[in-house]
């Protein structure tokens, strides 16, 4: 699907688009090209990369001109460019609404006009039943990305929506990792706060379903486990420095006790694909006469980080085993457990 073919990554020098260009470096891709507003990052990317395949483009997703030079010739997008920390977004509400939903649409309406084949719009477990800032303008960015697939012509538009991504950039594992190693306690929120979690292979996986099935309006969502925060940090703290002291700071501004993948309106009509869930568009007219309801059970539950399958401290050890910022943190301090 990818040979000889150029792709575009808004927001690329994060954490996703590093995964994305390691992995897809490794196959025959025509070219990357790292869309970003940080030339610092982009240059440690580029000397940490170093590949000719990798193409950097300077520019803001609130500039329609800046995304129109990067996207000239492509053949997909990733779209990860967003305001993501759920404080500074409570703090500076407009500036979610640039970034996260009229950015949003210049990457949209500029990847229509340059005929690119297929956009996957990356959306997070915060935009179902929002109650925060982040939250509110994800949902209308998803909101946007499905009213433009309707009139989007051959270009595919499809979202995914995944909860917290292990070992993120600005995650809270790196930030359990940098609090042990400094020797300060770890700071949890509230002990009975529950999150989806997943690893960055697994969101890269579902981009990648998403590009490949995806039907323009389709939201994408996988199948998740979740752990409550206490217990990550009792993992995080067992495999570093037992003796860690953990301190309970209370819930900060517009965070949720739990998250939800689905709401029971889209549950009820999503289809099981496995390993993920596929949420068609609605693509009804605004001629509501010509529509009549059938008898459909509606669904009672929602999918949330409540009612998900939870991780215990055993199992959460051994998912972060397998992550190189747990496994270098282990070496440099010796390993709290053989």
């Amino acid at each position: 699907m990818f040979t000889g073919k150029t792709l575009l990554i808004t927001g690329g020098t994060g954490s996703f688009g590093h995964t994305v260009a390691e992995r897809f470096l490794t196959g025959d891709i025509g070219e990357i090209r790292i869309f970003s507003r940080d030339e610092k990052k982009q240059d440690d990317m580029r000397h940490s990369l170093r590949s000719n395949k990798i193409k950097f483009y300077i520019g803001d997703v609130r500039s329609r001109e800046s995304i129109d030079v990067a996207m000239n010739g492509v053949d997909y997008v990733f779209h990860a460019a967003a305001l993501k920390q759920v404080p500074s977004c409570e703090f500076f509400p407009m500036e979610a609404v640039k970034t996260n939903i009229l950015g949003t649409e210049n990457v949209l309406r500029s990847a229509i006009a340059h005929h690119v084949k297929n956009v996957v719009v990356l959306s997070t477990d915060k935009a179902a039943y929002p109650v925060n800032a982040m939250g509110i303008s994800k949902a209308m960015m998803e909101k946007v990305a499905v009213a433009t697939a309707r009139n989007s012509g051959k270009t595919t538009i499809c979202c995914t929506r995944y909860g917290n991504v292990l070992a993120s950039r600005g995650s809270v594992l790196p930030l359990f990792v940098e609090q042990i190693g400094r020797g300060r306690p770890i700071t949890v929120t509230n002990p009975r706060m529950t999150r989806f979690i997943m690893t960055l292979e697994d969101s890269v996986d579902l981009v990648l379903f998403a590009m490949k099935e995806g039907r323009s309006g389709d939201i994408y969502v996988q199948k998740a486990p979740s752990c409550y925060i206490s217990d990550l940090a009792e993992a995080t703290r067992s495999l570093l420095k037992p003796d860690s002291k953990i301190k309970i700071i209370g819930t900060r501004h517009g965070e949720k006790l739990y998250e939800t993948l689905l709401t029971k309106e889209e549950l009820a009509k999503a289809e099981d694909m496995g390993r993920y869930f596929r949420v068609p568009a609605d693509n009804r007219e605004l001629n509501y006469e010509q529509y009549f309801t059938q008898g459909q059970a509606d669904e009672e539950r929602e999918y949330n980080s409540h009612n998900t399958d939870i991780l215990g401290v055993a199992e959460i050890r051994e998912l972060l085993m397998r992550l190189s910022v747990v496994q270098d943190a282990m070496e440099g301090m010796g390993g709290a457990v053989q």
